[in-house]
């Protein structure tokens, strides 16, 4: 009995059967949010003529002044309002669109100046992070902008046996405002969430089982009973001498 309850309490997807055959109808593309770092880069076929659509690459200098060999790109910072700075163009909405909305925008309004131009985005500080029960909690860097849950799970070590995996709570922003979703990580159905994928930002918290919280009450309560029981035996010591 009791190890049926405890593969009950672990197992993830208990309701999927060998043959079952799931397509996710869940299509994923990251949404712009303020304080996301952009990336932004324009290509044509004449290069000259998208010159002033690109920020300049930053050589990083090693000790003796000398380039060392590493460059990056410099980013847009997306701010409260979901506005960039764009060259040439200036003021630019983004946040809210998809990756690929925004691309499709910002392609149309190059298009005025520059012939076929080629648009890519990519969110430089997309993270998520994963807290609670679970081996390795903490900020993970999703450097191809695409993780689901179980692969952030996966990420920080797992759950432990103590983690509720039918109550995962997911903590959100959306439109400037915190949502809070629990996903039951032991349906099926957790595969066709709209939170399945993870947006950068996003939070996962693992809740205690009963156990657990148990546990940790008692351990609390006989560290205060082995505390109180040292003081009262040093006061009887010194009374005593």
């Amino acid at each position: 009995m009791t190890s049926c309850a405890s593969r009950k309490n672990i197992v993830y997807f208990q309701d999927i059967e060998d043959i079952d055959k799931l397509a996710s109808k869940v299509i994923y593309d990251p949404v712009l949010q303020p304080d996301d770092l952009l990336t932004i880069t324009v290509s044509a076929v004449n290069r000259e003529t998208v010159e002033l659509f690109n920020l300049p690459v930053v050589a990083f200098m090693g000790a003796d002044g000398v380039a060392a060999g590493r460059t990056q790109y410099q980013t847009y910072l997306v701010d409260n309002e979901g506005n960039i700075e764009f060259p040439v163009i200036g003021t630019v909405q983004l946040g809210g669109l998809t990756r690929k909305e925004a691309i499709n925008l910002l392609r149309g309004k190059i298009s005025h100046y520059v012939k076929d131009p080629i648009v890519n985005i990519r969110i430089m500080n997309y993270k998520v992070t994963v807290l609670g029960e679970v081996a390795r909690p903490g900020s993970y860097t999703i450097p191809n902008e695409r993780i689901t849950i179980p692969e952030a799970l996966g990420l920080a070590g797992d759950l432990t046996v103590y983690g509720k995996r039918d109550n995962i709570l997911v903590i959100r922003d959306k439109n400037g405002q915190k949502t809070y979703t629990r996903v039951d990580l032991t349906k099926k159905d957790m595969l066709e969430s709209p939170y399945y994928y993870l947006q950068q930002n996003d939070v996962i918290y693992v809740e205690p089982n009963g156990a657990q919280v148990q546990a940790s009450a008692y351990n609390r309560n006989a560290s205060v009973i082995v505390s109180v029981a040292s003081i009262i035996i040093s006061l009887i010591s010194i009374l005593t001498r």
